[in-house]
């Protein structure tokens, strides 16, 4: 049995299985053709951090894929009231065929997976957002971009910005990440994320200069500065980011066929101007649709190899 916890732990080939799977599905979905890869199967889907795209997208994939989601925010199951994760693991595997986690330590996932009877995927936690760089990289296939892939993270050094480092890592393209500094990358994943383009032949730089980092860029990618539980930290990150907004001069600087992707939600006039943000470049909701595509090909995955 597998489960879906970061891209770090899956091998070029399976990544790309996974995403052949999201774009045949995506194909038989836009036909309106509903296979039931999944059906009666029930995905129970774990909520302490709110979220828009994350329940919506796996609410209907499960659905369209035959089965039915469970939403269980932290407030309705004993988890809310100090229930150890290891038996919130061992009560809900028993009742249900996955499970989706959104959460904050991303050690709270890793203990509900090891004591999980069933496959568990990371809906996001504070270190990394592998589900996002499943549907941003099924976009830059799309869009013809995947070939001689340069892409270019500008802004915080978070857990989309370590995703971005083990896609790339595992992949083999180049990734430029540009910090202010202070919020640079966690440094034991940026050396795991070097490890691996060891084998792989991924360049990646790490630097504070957004205009180094975007030069010739063919996608350029950022994220918010005030991430969910950060509000405190406001006016001191937007002061610190001073720079790093990616508008149409920053944009100057990359490829100039290269597409703009963003996670959302996105805070206008901070990260992204207005003007890139809904320009011919932008590709967000293309990038947010994608979601349910890229995840509707990690289940029916990760149900495949639930018997190895």
């Amino acid at each position: 049995m597998r489960h879906f916890l970061t891209i770090a732990d899956f091998s070029k080939e399976e990544l790309l299985e996974i995403l052949d799977l999201a774009i045949q599905i995506k194909a038989e979905t836009k036909q309106r053709n509903f296979k039931e890869y999944l059906p009666k199967q029930v995905l129970g889907m774990i909520f302490e951090k709110s979220s828009t795209r994350t329940r919506v997208s796996f609410e209907t994939g499960i659905y369209q894929l035959g089965g039915i989601g469970l939403f269980l925010s932290s407030n309705d199951i004993q988890l809310g009231r100090g229930e150890p994760m290891s038996d919130t693991s061992r009560v809900i595997s028993r009742m249900v065929d996955m499970v989706m986690i959104r959460t904050f330590e991303h050690s709270k996932l890793e203990e509900f997976a090891q004591y999980s009877k069933v496959p568990v995927i990371n809906g996001l936690t504070d270190d990394f957002h592998p589900v996002q760089l499943l549907a941003d990289y099924l976009t830059i296939i799309e869009e013809g971009k995947d070939k001689d892939l340069v892409a270019a993270y500008v802004g915080d050094g978070n857990n989309l910005a370590h995703s971005w480092l083990m896609l790339a890592a595992k992949l083999g393209f180049e990734l430029r990440i540009a910090t202010p500094k202070g919020y640079e990358v966690n440094q034991k994943i940026l050396d795991r994320a070097l490890e691996f383009a060891k084998i792989s032949g991924a360049k990646i730089v790490i630097g504070n200069d957004p205009i180094e980092a975007i030069k010739n860029a063919t996608v350029v990618t950022t994220d918010t500065w005030v991430s969910m539980g950060q509000e405190d930290e406001k006016e001191k990150r937007v002061k610190d980011f001073t720079g790093y907004i990616v508008d149409t001069k920053l944009m100057s600087y990359a490829n100039s066929n290269a597409i703009f992707l963003h996670c959302l939600p996105a805070y206008r006039e901070y990260e992204v101007s207005e003007e890139v943000f809904e320009g011919p470049q932008s590709k967000v909701f293309e990038e947010a649709e994608n979601r349910l595509h890229a995840q509707k090909g990690i289940m029916v995955w990760l149900d495949g190899k639930r018997n190895d």
